[in-house]
């Protein structure tokens, strides 16, 4: 089987916007811009870079924009100006975001205004030349624009105060430039987007995330979820961040070249508000994680939605728990198809098919993508036995931006990447992760799986949600310790642990609980294992 790899996100683009011009693209807080508006809107941005600013094609342009109407424009133009994406989390403090933006050499920003204040601590400090600044409801109609708007900042007080030298309203930019833009001729291996990872275990890097490797991915999914993704008949629902591949590459790649409609949610914390987005829509695409799957089903109001269209619930991002899938099987009807991929392979590599899903696995490679294990000495394991899990594929980066050794270290000239996952691949071809290799525990010299703890702490009716942790020990090695969120005040550390017994092998059981209001999170929604060993 043969994928069209040749093409580039430009391309991938125009096409849709021919065929689907009059169809809506993106709603978010009731507002809509069909493929017309999107094609329309980011030409102008992409007109401003080209005939406003010194930006040449290859010049890097940070997005920090949480899910709005600005992130596609924005996006879409850069890309067709020739500008190389970097994808920047909204909520990164003055220090993490002087790194992104010292590392990539990124010389333009788009930021919002309700999170610019980090952003104006450090810009001096960096090469960005412009700063366009934008405000939550700026592609709204005029009136309520302005009534957002104002409300955002002057009643919600959601907008810190902040300066920048020089800056340039997004309203302002997209007006700018008094000529179409130029077509810009990207070639498929050309860097698309500079997409930043290893945030949740050290400094992060920049993987280059080629048109090639975003379109081949595309292509892999929609091939591989062909018989529950329609053209032009679906609508997506979008909690997760835009900025984060996996989000990015669903709703702006895949639902976006079949001509479907994608629902933005600025906020999906705020649960009520979530909730309020998803009445009277018949939303028929879900893609989401652990998470989110546990917060929303135990909101009432949730469960008393209409899931008569749903077709498919997607999990990605962090291990799925067979208490949040269970659950949310029975709230909504429709089974979780759980899938596995990294920013370096753009980012899918495995999916379970909706037709066999297989609870507990990641499903099987998505198509044109090669899968094995390996040992400690690089050893190819055979079926069934638990080993590095190492991908091949169309969608493999080009290598982190300006590390070339950090790149030798995972990719080999082969074209094989190391995932840092521990994996087994069972008779089928079912993938099933047992953990990350570096979050292992070794008690005594038996290996314990986070994942497979966790899993059986969450299966308690008044655990929400658990994490473990390795505890150095004088006489073991290691110990298990486990942090646990629970709906009952009065559930012991004993009685945990007496719980865990049941299903747990008795070194894999914690020797040790902690209660935690909540446990700290990526902006994504995956748990920071690092930050509870600190």
């Amino acid at each position: 089987m043969t994928l069209d790899c040749n093409r580039t996100i430009v391309d991938v683009f125009t096409e849709a916007c021919a065929e689907f011009a009059d169809s809506p693209a993106f709603t978010c807080l009731g507002h809509t811009l069909t493929y017309r508006d999107i094609d329309r809107l980011s030409g102008q941005f992409a007109a401003y870079l080209q005939q406003c600013t010194q930006l040449q094609p290859g010049d890097r342009i940070a997005v920090q924009l949480p899910n709005v109407l600005q992130y596609p424009v924005a996006v879409f133009g850069a890309i067709r100006a020739g500008m190389v994406v970097v994808n920047t989390n909204p909520l990164y403090t003055a220090s993490e975001l002087k790194h992104q933006l010292t590392d990539s050499g990124a010389k333009a920003l788009v930021v919002l205004a309700n999170v610019a204040a980090a952003a104006s601590e450090i810009i001096e400090q960096t090469d960005v030349e412009h700063v366009i600044v934008t405000e939550l409801a700026d592609l709204h109609p005029p009136l309520k624009r302005t009534l957002v708007n104002f409300v955002v900042k002057h009643v919600k007080k959601l907008v810190p105060d902040f300066s920048f030298a020089k800056s340039e309203s997004f309203t302002q930019v997209i007006k700018a430039a008094s000529q179409a833009p130029k077509p810009h001729s990207a070639t498929p291996d050309d860097v698309a987007v500079l997409q930043y990872t290893g945030g949740t275990t050290g400094v992060a890097k920049g993987a280059m995330l080629t048109h090639r490797n975003l379109v081949a991915n595309m292509l892999q999914v929609n091939l591989h979820m062909q018989d529950c993704f329609r053209k032009n008949q679906d609508l997506f629902v979008a909690p997760l961040p835009l900025y984060h591949i996996y989000a990015y590459t669903i709703h702006c790649m895949c639902a976006f070249s079949l001509g479907n409609e994608n629902l933005l949610i600025p906020n999906p914390r705020d649960i009520p508000g979530f909730v309020k987005e998803l009445k009277g829509k018949p939303f028929s695409c879900f893609v989401g994680l652990n998470t989110l799957f546990n917060a929303l089903c135990r909101n009432e109001d949730f469960r008393n939605l209409d899931f008569s269209h749903m077709r498919l619930s997607s999990s990605g991002g962090m291990a799925l728990t067979k208490d949040a899938a269970k659950r949310w099987e029975e709230v909504t009807g429709t089974p979780v198809c759980e899938g596995y991929g990294l920013t370096e392979t753009s980012p899918v590599v495995c999916i379970n098919p909706r037709q066999a899903i297989k609870l507990g696995t990641v499903g099987l490679p998505v198509p044109q993508t090669e899968v094995k294990t390996i040992d400690e000495d690089g050893t190819d394991l055979p079926v069934g036995e638990a080993g590095e899990l190492c991908v091949r594929g169309p969608q493999v980066m080009k290598g982190y931006w300006h590390r070339e050794e950090a790149t030798r270290e995972i990719l080999g000239d082969d074209g094989w990447l190391k995932t840092g996952d521990i994996a087994v691949i069972d008779a089928e071809g079912y993938v099933k992760i047992v953990d990350r290799k570096k979050d292992m525990i070794n008690v005594s010299g038996f290996k314990v799986f986070p994942n497979e703890v966790e899993d059986a702490l969450t299966a308690h009716p008044e655990i929400v949600e658990a994490a473990v942790v390795g505890v150095d020990d004088e006489e073991s090695g290691e110990l298990v310790k486990a942090f646990v969120v629970v709906s009952n005040p009065n559930l012991s550390e004993q009685d945990v642990r007496d719980f865990a017994r049941q299903s747990l092998t008795a070194y894999k059981v914690p020797s040790s609980v902690e209660f935690r209001d909540e446990l700290p999170k990526t902006n994504v929604g995956k748990v920071l294992r690092r930050k509870l060993k600190e």
